[in-house]
């Protein structure tokens, strides 16, 4: 069994109860951080991005097997695939910030969040995850890449229901966008559900 060292040189150690406690108290803001999309467009109470991020897990958990295709390991990537918004908050293409800049920022906060909870084999899984995740590298990343966007409208269905809202753009940007038939299936049953409710 590994022993609990936070500064190891192994790279096998567990996190000490310190270095998790830390990191699970920077993760206390992605449950308080709502999601900067929802919040421009005045939706009332939106979600946070640990909710968005929840639900994605729930989503790699119910699909069906797909040939190819790790779901424990897409459980995983859901997530932990917005994890450095811990640090650097939910940017959106209205901020202004070219993707480059997202990513430089999204690394170095990733780092900073590895190195928090002391290095060693758990930090370097959540790096891995989340990296193949950035670079649509994997299957398994194309599929959680897809969960990303039937989420997103999902949700937006979901407000446009219960509060009345116009969030058209949201099914907009994901338009042609889904990679794999699961994320294909999963969208076209929001479309037909949202042109059913209209």
């Amino acid at each position: 069994m590994a022993t609990e060292a936070s500064g190891s040189s192994s790279g096998f150690a567990s996190p000490s109860p310190s270095s998790a406690i830390d990191f699970l108290t920077l993760c206390h803001r992605l449950k308080t951080t709502k999601r900067e999309g929802w919040v421009r467009r005045g939706v009332n109470e939106p979600e946070s991005i640990a909710d968005h991020m929840y639900r994605m897990g729930v989503m790699a958990l119910i699909a069906t097997d797909l040939p190819g295709v790790d779901r424990d390991k897409c459980v995983k990537m859901a997530i932990v695939h917005d994890i450095a918004e811990a640090i650097v908050g939910d940017i959106t293409p209205a901020d202004g910030i070219s993707k480059n800049e997202k990513s430089r920022r999204e690394r170095a906060a990733l780092e900073d969040m590895c190195k928090l909870l002391g290095g060693g084999s758990r930090a370097k899984e959540i790096s891995d995850l989340w990296m193949e995740y950035e670079e649509n590298s994997s299957l398994e990343a194309k599929v959680v890449k897809d969960f990303d966007k039937v989420e997103m409208i999902l949700q937006a269905l979901e407000y446009e229901n219960e509060q009345g809202k116009d969030l058209e753009e949201f099914f907009q940007s994901t338009a042609g966008k889904f990679q794999t038939e699961v994320g294909k299936a999963w969208a076209s049953e929001v479309a037909s559900r949202r042109k059913k409710s209209n």
